[in-house]
C-alpha cells in the first residue's frame, strides 16, 4: 500500500476500461475507489469492482436509458465530509447530451456510506470543495483511521486467529463436545465453529486437570454442487432437509423435490428428484415451472413459484401441502392457485410475475416479487420489485396494492440489456430486515446479488424507508472460479449458522447454472458478508488447538 505519511493517506477514484467479454461498459463506467498510503502505490477496494454507479433514466413510456461515469472527481468538502463528482455519460461512454454543465454528485464521511445527490450543476458542487478554486483531482488526502476502516470494509475479511478456552470444567464427553472455538477475523470479527477433540486424552471417571488437543472444523461445500439447476433453495421440516429449484435439466418443466436426512445428503450422486408437480394440460401448468420456494405461512406449508400456460408468460401461483402427508408426493399437495390482487383480479395481464417470496415482520406479513412488461419488445420496462401486505390465512390474495420497491437503475443490474431485478429473498437479524435481490443476466457472468435494508419495525410498503445499496454485495468478483452468481436463498443450518444458497457459472462462457453454499459471515459492524470464501472462512494451519479440562 505504500508507506504512511504522518498519519494520512489517499483515496482516488477512477472508472475503467471496459473488456467486452470480461467487464463491460455498465461494470467499468462506473466509480472504481483505490487506496494508497504515499499517494503513489495504490491498491484497489473492492477487488477492482465498481463501489458507485450511475442511475439510469426513467423514459416517458416507461423503459429505461442505462448511464454511465467519465472524469471523476473527489474533494474534501468544506463542510467536512468529501465530495465525488462525475460527468454522466450514455451507457457507451459517448456523451449524454442532457449534462451539459452538470455532473453526478455524492458525499461521503467514511467512504463506506454514499449519498447521492443526483445531478447538480458543476460550479455548484464544485463550489462545496474546500480548496474553492483549485483544480479538481481524481485523488484526495485522508486520515489514517477513516482510510483503515474504508480498507477494512471493502476489502476481504479473513481468518487470523483462533480462540479456545484456557480451562473448562465438565464432566462428560458430550460435554467436551460442545466446546467450541472461535475462529477471529481481520476485522475483529468472530465465529464460533466446532471441535474434534481428542476425548481419549481425558479420563472423565477420575477427577484431575487434562490437557486436551483438537481440530477445528469448518464445513465446506465444493463449488458445483449440483449442474443444471437454478435458484436453489434449501428447508428443514420434521427433522429432515429439503432441496427445490428450477431444473434447468428437464427444460424448467415440472416441480422437483428431494429430500435428505443430512444437507450433504441432498447433494449425493444419485439422489431420487420427486416430481410433486408435473406438466398438466388440463391445469394450464405447462411451461417456465421457475424459482420454487418454501414457506411457513400461519402454519401452513407452501411452495411459492411461477408458471405458464400454453401461452408464454410466468405468473405467481401458491401451492400448499395438505397436513400429515409426506413433502415428496404429488398427492400431498393441493391444486396450484395463482396470486390475486385485493379486488380478486390476478396480479397482472398486461406482463409477467414471477420470483415470490415471503416476508413477515413484527408488523406484518409481506409478499415480494419480480413484475415486467413488454420482456424482448422495444417497450420492455425490466423486471422490477413490488411488495404488498397478505393476510396468513389467505396468503394468495393480497390486502394492499402493489408497491413498486425497486428497479435496475445501476449499471450492474442493467448490464448489456439485462435489465433485472428478481429473486428477492430476505431475513431478518437484530431488528433489521435484509432482503438480496439479483440484477443482470440470471444464466451469464454478469448476474450480481444487491441488497436492500428496512428496519422491521418500519412499514415495509413504504419505500422511503428502504436503502438500495449502490453495490452489489456478490459478484464474480467476489469468489474464485464463481460467476455469475446470483437468485439465493437462506437458511440456518444445524449449528445455527445462516447460510446462503445461491447458482452461478463455473466459466464466464459457460450458461449452466449450478448450486453453491456457503456461510454468511457477519463482520464486526454487524453486516453480513455473502462473499466469504471457504479459505478466508477458514485457514487450516489455524485449526489446532488445545486447552485444559478439569474433571470434578
Amino acid at each position: 500500500m505504500g508507506a504512511l505519511n504522518e498519519g494520512k493517506g489517499y483515496l482516488k477514484v477512477y472508472t475503467r476500461e471496459p473488456e467486452e467479454g470480461s467487464y463491460p461498459y455498465g461494470l467499468a463506467l462506473g466509480i472504481h475507489i483505490a487506496y494508497s498510503g504515499d499517494g503513489r502505490e495504490f491498491q484497489p477496494l473492492n477487488k477492482n469492482y465498481g463501489i458507485l454507479f450511475a442511475e439510469a433514466i426513467i423514459l416517458p413510456d416507461d423503459t429505461l436509458s442505462p448511464r454511465g461515469v467519465k472524469e471523476p472527481k473527489v474533494f474534501a468538502l468544506a463542510d467536512g465530509g468529501f465530495g465525488i463528482a462525475a460527468e454522466r455519460v450514455l451507457e457507451n461512454g459517448e456523451p449524454d447530451a442532457d449534462c451539459a454543465g452538470k455532473v453526478l454528485f455524492w458525499t461521503t464521511k467514511d467512504w463506506i456510506n454514499f449519498e447521492a445527490k443526483g445531478l447538480v450543476a458543476a460550479d455548484e458542487a464544485k463550489g462545496q470543495a474546500a480548496g474553492g478554486d483549485e483544480p479538481l483531482s481524481d485523488c484526495v488526502e485522508v486520515d489514517h483511521a477513516v482510510l483503515m476502516r474504508a480498507a477494512e470494509y471493502w476489502n476481504p475479511v479473513c481468518h487470523t486467529q483462533t480462540v479456545v478456552p484456557e480451562c473448562v470444567k465438565l464432566s462428560s464427553a458430550q460435554e467436551l463436545d460442545a466446546v467450541m472455538a472461535e475462529a477471529v477475523y481481520s476485522d475483529g470479527s468472530r465465529a464460533k465453529k466446532r471441535v474434534l477433540w481428542e476425548k481419549d486424552a481425558v479420563d472423565f471417571s477420575r477427577p484431575g486437570i487434562y490437557e486436551v488437543r483438537g481440530s477445528m472444523q469448518s464445513k465446506k461445500y465444493n463449488f458445483p454442487l449440483a449442474e443444471g439447476f437454478g435458484d436453489p433453495v434449501l428447508f428443514r421440516w420434521e427433522g429432515k432437509w429439503y432441496y427445490t429449484s428450477t431444473s434447468d435439466n428437464t427444460g424448467d418443466i415440472g416441480l422437483y423435490i428431494r429430500e435428505a436426512d443430512t444437507i450433504d445428503g441432498l447433494f449425493v450422486d444419485g439422489v431420487v428428484q420427486h416430481l410433486i408437480l408435473p406438466l398438466d394440460e388440463e391445469r394450464e401448468l405447462i411451461q417456465t415451472f421457475w424459482a420454487p420456494e418454501f414457506h411457513v405461512i400461519g402454519g401452513k406449508l407452501y411452495i411459492l413459484f411461477a408458471v405458464s400456460g400454453h401461452e408464454w408468460g410466468p405468473q405467481c401461483h401458491l401451492l400448499r401441502h395438505k397436513e400429515g402427508q409426506p413433502l415428496t408426493g404429488p398427492e400431498s399437495w393441493e391444486d396450484p392457485v395463482r396470486v390475486r390482487r385485493q379486488d380478486g383480479s390476478y396480479l397482472t395481464e398486461d406482463g409477467i410475475t414471477l420470483d415470490m417470496t415471503y416476508l413477515k415482520t413484527k408488523r406484518q406479513s409481506y409478499v415480494v416479487w419480480s413484475y415486467r412488461r413488454g420482456m424482448g419488445k422495444p417497450y420492455d420496462t425490466g423486471s422490477m420489485l413490488c411488495i404488498a401486505t397478505i393476510d396468513e390465512r389467505e396468503p394468495w390474495k393480497l390486502t394492499s396494492e402493489p408497491v413498486l420497491l425497486a428497479r435496475p437503475l445501476f449499471g450492474w443490474e442493467n448490464v448489456e440489456n439485462t435489465i433485472n431485478n428478481e429473486g428477492p429473498y430476505a431475513f431478518i437479524r437484530g431488528g433489521k430486515v435484509y432482503m438480496t435481490y439479483s440484477g443482470g443476466a440470471a444464466n451469464s457472468y454478469t448476474y450480481a446479488v444487491g441488497l436492500l435494508t428496512a428496519r422491521e419495525e418500519d412499514d415495509l410498503l413504504d419505500v422511503s424507508n428502504w436503502h438500495k445499496r449502490c453495490t452489489p454485495v456478490l459478484s464474480f468478483y467476489s469468489v474464485e472460479g464463481e460467476y455469475g452468481p446470483g437468485h439465493n436463498s437462506f437458511y440456518e443450518d444445524e449449528d445455527g449458522n445462516l447460510m446462503i444458497a445461491y447458482h452461478a457459472e463455473k466459466d464466464k462462457k459457460s450458461t449452466l447454472r449450478c448450486d453453491g453454499i456457503r456461510r454468511v459471515h457477519f463482520k464486526k459492524d454487524g453486516t453480513p458478508a455473502f462473499g466469504m470464501s471457504a479459505e478466508e472462512d477458514f485457514d487450516p494451519k489455524l485449526g489446532n488447538v488445545r486447552m485444559k479440562v478439569k474433571i470434578e
